[in-house]
């Protein structure tokens, strides 16, 4: 199963969607890095909707733990491969970096496949709980096919 990881997401609401995301797409773990916002943060809390008392958030160094595993790791990155032709393992980590900075350099090292949504208008780059949603959506829609 691939899984989430979350580099120093710093706006609690964001935080919050993507739990609840992750709990609409039937993920069960999330790990953030040291750097990221409380998950029992109130506004977290509140835009979670229920959903953190049934997914389990994880703080941990994450170019630590990255740099200790074997699976394919994948970054949402604005210069990647299109997420439409991305060929998914199914099993892997997924990262998601912060609003203002996206992934920090220093795991975007242990990034073995950069991955990209299309874009087609002029916006710099998308909100990463909704990017989340869009990696989300797509991997669960190959899965199902």
């Amino acid at each position: 199963m691939l899984q989430y990881r979350i580099d120093d997401v710093q706006d609690p609401g964001n935080l919050g969607t993507i739990i609840r995301t992750a709990e609409w797409f039937g993920i069960k773990h999330i790990i953030c890095s040291i750097g990221t916002v409380d998950a029992y943060n109130p506004k977290v809390v509140q835009a979670t909707m229920g959903s953190l008392a049934r997914i389990q958030v994880h703080y941990i160094d994450l170019h630590e733990f990255i740099s200790s595993t074997d699976l394919p790791v994948y970054g949402a990155l604005l210069n990647g491969q299109s997420i439409y032709q991305t060929e998914w393992s199914t099993e892997g980590l997924i990262v998601m970096g912060n609003e203002g900075n996206g992934i920090s350099e220093e795991i975007i090292t242990l990034i073995d496949q950069a991955v990209t949504i299309p874009r087609i208008g002029q916006a710099e780059s998308l909100n990463v709980a909704v990017a989340t949603t869009i990696f989300c959506s797509e991997i669960v829609r190959r899965q199902l096919v």
